[in-house]
């Protein structure tokens, strides 16, 4: 039984020993596909649609644009707005006295290039408005230590009607809060559609969920307050389709792998669905079009009119 023991100490540490090999695996060059970045809202701003090629899995350097190309927009009105090529793939309808599009109107995205059509459709939906956006002072005790912080949330009620989604976007001193972790889509006021969360208060998890959480540089596990005194935490709700949700959602679990030994149990990477077809040939693409209608709101910590209990 003794040696049976040490058998399988000896065969753990073997396994462990040969983790520590580094493989250089040569892939083959995958065909170039098309990536279309179609990401339109009402805000008083250039309209950009950007289009560029895939990469090489292991080349690192920046993508380079796809020119040439014909690209616009058709609503069910028979609308039609032309995006003009500028600058390396973008694409830009000119912001000049109104926003784009109108609530309930379908649009069609047409982009033309290298002999193929690229077509996607979307439906420029609803978007409540950011009543507000507050600070709140918390602490806990970690490893025998006080940390106290601020935490910074926004407060908006769902339209009544079930099968609203939204993107919520946060900017922390004007900078987005992009990471894929920071990833932050609603279903009514809730998660998902099982949630049947409808015309309420988006749920503290959601509203919550506009906070940076960093580690202090060159230190880990050092806890970091998301907020400081003077910052300021800007928050925008962008109506999304149902689509688009799972798009995000998908989107999130493929991307937001903190790495370690807990990857080798992640769900295995996988392309992520895209609602733009090629109506000519087989060429594949890749990306998602949709029209938001976006609201917003922002405020400034003062920690000296935060509230602490005692």
């Amino acid at each position: 039984m003794k040696a049976l023991k040490y058998i399988n100490i000896l065969f753990v540490i073997a396994l462990i020993s040969s983790c520590d090999d580094q493989i250089y695996p040569e892939l083959d060059d995958a065909p170039e596909i098309l990536v279309v970045d179609a990401w339109v809202t009402d805000k008083p701003e250039d309209q950009v649609i950007s289009l560029t090629r895939t990469q090489p899995y292991f080349d690192n350097s920046e993508s380079s644009g796809v020119t040439g190309a014909e690209v616009y927009l058709t609503d069910n009105e028979g609308v039609r707005f032309d995006f003009v090529e500028t600058t390396n793939g973008d694409y830009v309808w000119p912001y000049a006295t109104e926003t784009f599009g109108t609530v309930g109107n379908a649009y069609q995205l047409t982009v033309n290039v290298g002999g193929d059509t690229f077509t996607a459709t979307s439906i420029k939906n609803r978007v409540p408005t950011v009543d507000s956006v507050t600070f709140k002072f918390e602490n806990s005790l970690n490893f025998g230590e006080e940390d106290e912080f601020y935490l910074g949330e926004f407060w908006s009620r769902d339209i009544e009607g079930f099968g609203d989604t939204y993107w919520i976007k946060s900017f922390k001193n004007e900078e987005f809060l992009g990471k894929p972790s920071e990833i932050n889509i609603a279903w009514d006021a809730g998660f998902s559609a099982g949630g049947a969360i409808d015309g309420l208060i988006f749920i503290p998890p959601i509203r919550d969920a506009v906070n940076p959480f960093d580690e202090k540089e060159g230190e880990e596990d050092v806890f970091v307050s998301p907020f400081d005194d003077g910052d300021s935490l800007y928050v925008e709700l962008h109506s999304i389709t149902p689509a688009a949700h799972n798009f995000l959602n998908e989107l999130r679990i493929q991307t937001d792998r903190p790495g370690g030994f807990a990857a080798l149990f992640d769900t295995p990477l996988s392309n992520i669905p895209t609602n733009i077809e090629n109506s000519t040939s087989d060429a594949l693409v890749v990306g998602f079009f949709c029209v938001s209608s976006v609201e917003g709101n922002g405020a400034r910590l003062d920690v000296s009119q935060v509230p602490k209990e005692e």
